[in-house]
């Protein structure tokens, strides 16, 4: 399925793949992505192009709607209509590593629909130890609209779709027997936490935990996409209420920390992995 790949490493372990050239169906909106990503102890916490959403790669950015062209994969949801299988289909191509080690990169990543680029991204990875069974992912991702008029990024919610904004850094978590369970600092469970802001999000499997962070002010307004009982995972959403614009030349920048735990830390101790990720 890939051709090229970067192994990350937290405290001296491998945790996590970096695929930047993928070989994927153009249905699947090909883009680079992260998996497998492991624990410390080795545990895997995500998934690749499962059944039931064969489109989820792992950990990577994807936006269902730029002006028009799906960069999320599968279908498109249409005003009116529903879920319709389009030929509108983005790709991501990975253009370069700036930089490359074995404890992050920075990367120029260009997106791509009907021949012409429309996004030009600038993604940034660092892998960074916390504790002796907990290690931070802190991803960001520049993206720059490089044709001459303005774009927008939208998606199902804001073509009609209530409570599906998803679009922006996504995680897809490993499914596993009993969903998750999700929390923040205040509230608790899938209804309670999917949609609403929050400086922290939690997913907890059986024996691994997953806290999210958005790192930067614009980060942290943006709506958190969860998804528990149909499939394990987390994003945060860029168009949640609106379509989001881009000028010429204008850019979007978001960062979001992860903490990737073993074991099940309670509130108190996700929040403290949350910010020693952060402020680190």
């Amino acid at each position: 399925m890939t051709d090229a790949a970067l192994l990350l490493k937290a405290a001296g372990r491998p945790v996590g793949c970096y695929v930047s050239h993928p070989r994927l169906p153009e249905r699947l909106s090909p883009r680079p992505y992260l998996h497998p990503v492991t624990t410390l102890a080795g545990t895997a916490v995500t998934e690749l192009a499962p059944a039931d959403h064969l489109h989820h790669l792992g950990v990577g950015v994807a936006v269902p709607d730029v002006e028009g062209h799906n960069f999320w994969g599968g279908r498109t949801y249409v005003r009116g209509q529903g879920p319709t299988e389009l030929d509108n289909h983005g790709t991501q191509r990975h253009v370069a590593f700036q930089l490359r080690d074995p404890d992050g990169f920075v990367a120029e990543v260009r997106w791509a629909a009907a021949g012409r680029d429309l996004l030009r991204e600038r993604r940034t990875v660092a892998v960074t130890e916390l504790t002796g069974t907990a290690w931070a992912l802190d991803f960001t991702f520049s993206l720059t609209n490089v044709t001459e008029g303005p774009l927008s990024l939208g998606s199902p919610a804001t073509n009609g779709r209530p409570g599906a904004a998803y679009g922006g850094y996504f995680w897809r978590a490993r499914k596993e027997a009993s969903a998750p369970d999700v929390f923040t600092a205040d509230r608790e469970g899938e209804e309670a936490v999917h949609g609403g802001t929050a400086d922290w999000l939690a997913l907890a499997g059986a024996d691994w935990t997953l806290v999210f962070a958005g790192a930067t002010e614009e980060t942290r307004r943006d709506p958190w996409f969860v998804r528990t009982a149909e499939y394990p995972g987390v994003g945060s959403s860029l168009a949640h209420a609106e379509r989001l614009p881009v000028p010429a030349g204008g850019t979007v920048v978001r960062r979001i920390v992860t903490v990737v735990a073993d074991g099940r830390p309670t509130r108190d101790e996700a929040a403290a992995l949350a910010r020693k990720a952060v402020t680190r």
